[in-house]
């Protein structure tokens, strides 16, 4: 029985009339033949810049396709070979990647299983096109992920440069209790040290302990001093004899002299 007729994605007029394919039922080698050099033709009016015939047997060619631009004009490309079968297009044509720019090792993986699928649901009609147009697709695809993956690593990186930035400016609040804690530790760690050189000092023989020393590793000669008046109490005695009676002392007091002028003085 005849087929049904399908329409293929394409510009009016390129395979057929109104752009679509009458299948129609092949007998021959001449019928695949025919309907091959129908779309090569089609396939050069379409892509004038980037179809490029490498061999006429088999019937051999690629075609380049460019993403659009993306961020920074950045853009990727594959050239995509394919070949006729002698049975085309009632068998796939064989396809690969001839060439590829800006693609990543999974991104080729991912077009090579997009043609595969796009190939296996064509089967029956000229498919080259059909192809393309899903690699094109494909092409702006990751054109778009690599922008957002892009955008995702910025932000990334400012999110992690403003938590640096906080750090330096962030710490222990402090207080009374934390602050006499801390110093009361480093006050102890600092007599331990000194202890020690001391210690180091007296076993070399280098001198001996002086008074601030003493002070310093025994805090209790602070207030000896004090300790032993408060013990006195009000025991301490004076001996007077070590004092003179301020009026038997004979001072001769020449302010007091009515008649003192030092520039007398000076004039003598």
């Amino acid at each position: 029985p005849p087929r049904s007729r399908v329409r293929v994605r394409g510009p009016p007029g390129w395979l057929g009339r109104g752009g679509a394919f009458h299948g129609r039922r092949r007998g021959t080698m001449a019928d695949y033949s025919e309907e091959q050099r129908n779309e090569r033709e089609a396939l050069e009016s379409i892509y004038p810049d980037s179809f490029t015939v490498l061999s006429e047997n088999p019937t051999c060619f690629t075609i380049t396709v460019t993403s659009e631009a993306g961020e920074n004009d950045e853009t990727v490309q594959a050239t995509l070979k394919f070949t006729y079968g002698e049975k085309y297009p009632d068998e796939t044509p064989l396809y690969e990647i001839f060439s590829q720019e800006n693609l990543e090792d999974n991104d080729v993986t991912d077009i090579l299983i997009l043609l595969a699928q796009q190939a296996e649901e064509n089967l029956g009609m000229v498919m080259i096109f059909t192809l393309v147009s899903a690699v094109q697709e494909k092409l702006n695809e990751i054109v778009d992920q690599i922008k957002t993956r892009r955008e995702e690593e910025k932000k990334e990186k400012e999110r992690e440069a403003e938590e640096a930035e906080k750090l330096c400016f962030h710490g222990t609040p402090v207080t009374i209790e934390n602050f006499l804690g801390w110093k009361a530790k480093f006050d102890a760690e600092l007599l331990e040290i000194k202890r020690k050189k001391m210690k180091e000092e007296e076993q070399s023989g280098k001198n001996k302990l002086s008074g601030k020393q003493l002070f310093e590793t025994d805090h209790n000669l602070d207030t000896s001093d004090i300790q032993f008046l408060e013990e006195a109490g009000n025991s301490v005695e004076v001996d007077e004899s070590l004092f003179q009676e301020m009026d038997d002392l004979e001072l001769d007091d020449e302010e007091d002299d009515p008649d003192y002028n030092p520039v007398d003085l000076d004039s003598d």
